[in-house]
């Protein structure tokens, strides 16, 4: 795979696409380890890099696989990424969905959809995690990323800009003030 960079975005992507059950945040972890661990295709830097750059673009934030493969293999490693990544999932979720709405309100329907809400929160928080971890556990930055989680979880009324701009402006005040985050 390491001999032919598009095959082995697709070998990286494909799988994810089946397995981001809640979204592209739920791979953010072994997306992570996988291009910059295994595959060696790009530092820790630039997955924070490009992880920062997907999660502020419009459009999902699982942009960040077409931005690794635009990383990997120019134009074509970032049209092959995108589609190994969205193709498989968005196959697979028509199919489902053509069954799933047949079945809906049985037991056995209730029961997956309950069971897979702490599995897609889980694959979630692992992301996130795994995020911070990069970020080299400093105190700032886990504080600013716990207040604001816990500020989204019991005000979710509040607009996502509003967290935004506020943890900005703590990062611009600590480095103002000569803290290091």
């Amino acid at each position: 795979m390491r001999d032919n960079p598009l095959l082995g975005l697709l070998y990286v992507m494909v799988p994810f696409s089946l397995l981001s059950i809640g979204g592209g945040p739920s791979i953010f972890a072994p997306l992570q380890r996988e291009a910059v661990t295994v595959m060696g295709w790009i530092t820790t830097r630039e997955f924070i890099d490009l992880f920062a750059i997907a999660r502020t673009a419009p459009g999902p934030g699982a942009m960040l696989s077409t931005l690794i493969g635009w990383k990997v293999a120019g134009w074509t490693g970032a049209l092959v990424a995108t589609l190994g990544f969205f193709v498989p999932a968005s196959v697979l979720c028509l199919g489902v969905a053509r069954i799933y709405d047949r079945y809906r309100g049985r037991d056995w329907h209730t029961a997956l959809e309950v069971g897979l809400g702490p599995i897609a929160v889980g694959l979630i928080a692992s992301g996130a995690l795994a995020i911070l971890r990069l970020s080299g556990g400093k105190p700032l930055p886990v504080a600013v990323a716990l207040v604001s989680g816990a500020t989204l979880m019991f005000r979710s009324r509040i607009h996502p800009f509003v967290i935004l701009f506020g943890g900005a402006g703590i990062f611009i005040a600590a480095e103002f003030l000569g803290f290091s985050s």
